[in-house]
């Protein structure tokens, strides 16, 4: 087993996932002694014209997501910087991926998947009354805890819709699976997209 390392205050306890942008790790608050989720980019892999864009759009994520505090959506409690890795640190959710749940290769009860939809649809509309558009919901970004409760997770491309984007217009940002026709033309999202996206 590998010894736990520090981020920040952070004891980094096991590595969780790799997404496209960095790494996910379950870690250790001992000032709060309190389990988490540390999401990490790696800055210096944007190259040197990249890398203050990467940091700006991964603080612009935390501004985002971490405005939000709903039952339904996933807290986020700090963000920092250690060297080249820029960090979050989030609520740490015991369950699954919904996306694991659709792999078993049987069909969600009809009952289950109206609960879950409706959970996903809460949460969303909390964060359109605070004009976060999240632009990237998919099976892959919806954790389900074993009590039943759907968590919204991975604001990475989300973006204040009042507030100047680092997204440019003309660039497809989402899942290709789940990505609504706006986007697939390089339009600028809102919240419609992300209903279209639940629908989908």
């Amino acid at each position: 087993m590998t010894e736990p390392w520090l981020l920040g205050r952070y004891e980094i306890v096991a590595e969780l996932g790799k997404g496209a942008m960095g790494v996910v790790y379950r870690a250790n608050d001992p000032m709060l002694n309190r389990i988490l989720a540390i999401k990490t980019i790696n800055t210096e892999e944007a190259g040197h014209e990249g890398m203050a864009e990467y940091e700006a759009r991964f603080y612009t994520e935390a501004k985002a997501a971490g405005s939000l505090n709903h039952p339904n959506i996933i807290i986020i409690y700090d963000i920092g910087k250690s060297g080249h890795l820029v960090y979050m640190a989030m609520e740490y959710i015991e369950g699954r991926e919904l996306r694991d749940l659709l792999a078993q290769g049987q069909s969600l009860p009809v009952v289950q998947a109206v609960d879950i939809a409706a959970q996903v649809g809460e949460g969303l509309a909390y964060a359109h009354q605070h004009q976060v558009v999240h632009r990237d919901i998919k099976p892959a970004n919806i954790m389900i805890t074993p009590e039943g409760r759907a968590k919204i997770a991975d604001f990475g491309i989300a973006r204040m819709r009042s507030s100047e984007t680092r997204t440019q217009t003309g660039v497809i940002m989402g899942s290709p699976k789940y990505i609504s026709p706006e986007q697939v033309v390089g339009k600028r999202a809102d919240h419609r997209s992300d209903i279209f996206s639940l629908g989908v």
